[in-house]
C-alpha cells in the first residue's frame, strides 16, 4: 500500500471489528476487568470537535488496557432526560421523545465512523424507562430512610428553559443554555441530607492515597467544615414576629466589636420589611437579579445598602451576603481586619465598614444605656445597648 486512504481503510476495518464483536464485553473469568466510561453526550443532534478530543482520550485508555490483556467494559450512552427536549418538542411540534431518539440517531451515525472502542450493545439513554426506573426505585429508598426532604428555597430560575440552574451554569447574570436572563425565585425543592455525612465525607478524604491534592482540597473546600458560634441579637421595635437574628461567626473573640449584622435580601426579616418599605424592596429585587456569584465577590465593599433599622447593633441587607439555613453572617471579618492592621490606622480613621468607621475594641471602654448592665468585659466595643444584647445571646457549638 502506497499511501494511507482514510475513506477506503476505515469502512473495511470498522465493518470487521463489527462483525467479529471485538469491543463487545463478555463476563469471562480468565482476565482482569477494567470499566471506561466518558462523560455522556446530550442528544443535541451532532456532535462537535470536543466529542471528539473526549472520546478520544477515553479510546486510548480502553485500547491500551484491551492490549495488556484486561477484559474491558466501555459503553456509551446519552444524558437525555432534560427540559431542553420538551421546549424544543413545544416549539416544533411532536413528543419529546421523537425528538430526543432521533437526534440520538443521528448522533450515533456520526460517532461510529470515528472508530471508538465501543460496545454499542450496552448503549442507553437516561430518558429510557428501564434507567429512570431504577432511579426512581432508589430515590424511594432514601426517602424511606429519611435521607431526602422538601423544603423551600431560592434558586437560579431560567425562564426559557423553565428549570433551575445551578450557580455554575449563570453566566453574566444569564441562562449558560438559553441566554435569557435569570431570575431568582423561591421553590420547593427536595434535598438529600449530604450534610448529616459531611464529617464522615471530609475524614474519608484521607485515605484517598492515589487522589490528585488539587482534587481533595477542592472536595474538602466543598464540604466546607466550619467551627464557630451561633448565636441571636435581640431585636428592638423590630417587624411582627421578630424579636431575633441568628448569626453564626468563626471569630466569637471579635463579638465586642460588632458593628453590623449583614441580612441576606431573601432573609424572612428582609422579606418583611420590603412589604412597607419601597426603598429596600427596590434594592431586594436588584440584589436578586445579581446572581453571577463570580462577578459579586469582585465587587467594591462598598456596593451594599445600608438600612438604619429600629436595632441598636445596626443592619445591612448586602447583595454579597449568602442566606444560609436561615442564619446570618455577622460584620467579623471587618473586625479581624482590626486585629491584623497596625493602631496606626485605625488611629487614621482608615478603616471602615461602609462609611462607619471600625472601632478599636481594645481601648474603647463599655457605654451601656442608663439601667442596663455592662458588658461583662473590658474589651467590649463603644455602642449603647451591647450589654444588654450580651444578656439576651445564647449560643451553641455548630
Amino acid at each position: 500500500m502506497s499511501r494511507y486512504v482514510a475513506a477506503e481503510i476505515e469502512p473495511k476495518w470498522q465493518a470487521a471489528w463489527t462483525e467479529a464483536e471485538v469491543f463487545r464485553a463478555r463476563r469471562t473469568g480468565d482476565k482482569p476487568k477494567y470499566y471506561v466510561l466518558e462523560m455522556f453526550p446530550y442528544p443535541s443532534g451532532r456532535i462537535h470537535i470536543g466529542h471528539v478530543r473526549n472520546y478520544t482520550m477515553g479510546d486510548v485508555v480502553a485500547r491500551y488496557k484491551r492490549a495488556t490483556g484486561h477484559n474491558v467494559l466501555h459503553p456509551m450512552g446519552f444524558d437525555a432526560f432534560g427540559m431542553p427536549a420538551e421546549n424544543a418538542a413545544m416549539a416544533n411540534g411532536g413528543h419529546p421523545r421523537d425528538w430526543t431518539y432521533a437526534n440520538i440517531d443521528t448522533m450515533v451515525e456520526q460517532m461510529k465512523p470515528l472508530g471508538f472502542s465501543l460496545d454499542w450493545t450496552r448503549m442507553f439513554a437516561t430518558c429510557d424507562p428501564e434507567y429512570y426506573g431504577q432511579q426512581q426505585s432508589l430515590f424511594l429508598d432514601f426517602l424511606e430512610k429519611g435521607l431526602v426532604y422538601r423544603k423551600n428555597a431560592v434558586v437560579n430560575w431560567d425562564p426559557v428553559d423553565m428549570t433551575v440552574l445551578a450557580n455554575e451554569q449563570v453566566e453574566d447574570g444569564r441562562g449558560w443554555r438559553s441566554g435569557a436572563l435569570v431570575e431568582r425565585r423561591e421553590l420547593t425543592q427536595w434535598f438529600f441530607k449530604i450534610s448529616d455525612m459531611s464529617g464522615e465525607l471530609l475524614d474519608a478524604l484521607d485515605t484517598l492515597d492515589n487522589w490528585p491534592a488539587k482534587v481533595k482540597t477542592m472536595q474538602a473546600n466543598w464540604i466546607g467544615r466550619s467551627r464557630g458560634l451561633q448565636f441571636a441579637f435581640s431585636l428592638i421595635d423590630g417587624p411582627h414576629g421578630h424579636d431575633r437574628v441568628e448569626v453564626y461567626t468563626t471569630r466569637p473573640d471579635t463579638l465586642m466589636g460588632a458593628s453590623f449584622v449583614g441580612i441576606s435580601p431573601d432573609h424572612p426579616l428582609a422579606r418583611d420589611l420590603e412589604k412597607s418599605d419601597p426603598d429596600v424592596a427596590a434594592f431586594c429585587a436588584e440584589a436578586r437579579q445579581r446572581i453571577d456569584h463570580r462577578a459579586e465577590n469582585a465587587r467594591h465593599k462598598e456596593d451594599r445598602q445600608k438600612r438604619h433599622l429600629p436595632h441598636r447593633l445596626r443592619h445591612h441587607l448586602a447583595k454579597r451576603q449568602q442566606q444560609h439555613a436561615g442564619k446570618d453572617r455577622m460584620g467579623e471579618p471587618q473586625m479581624d481586619e482590626t486585629i491584623a492592621h497596625p493602631p496606626r490606622q485605625l488611629a487614621q480613621g482608615k478603616l471602615h465598614v461602609g462609611d462607619h468607621p471600625v472601632k478599636d475594641i481594645a481601648r474603647e471602654p463599655v457605654v451601656a444605656d442608663q439601667g442596663q448592665t455592662p458588658a461583662h468585659s473590658s474589651r467590649a466595643a463603644d455602642d449603647p445597648g451591647l450589654g444588654q444584647r450580651q444578656h439576651d445571646l445564647y449560643s451553641r457549638q455548630r
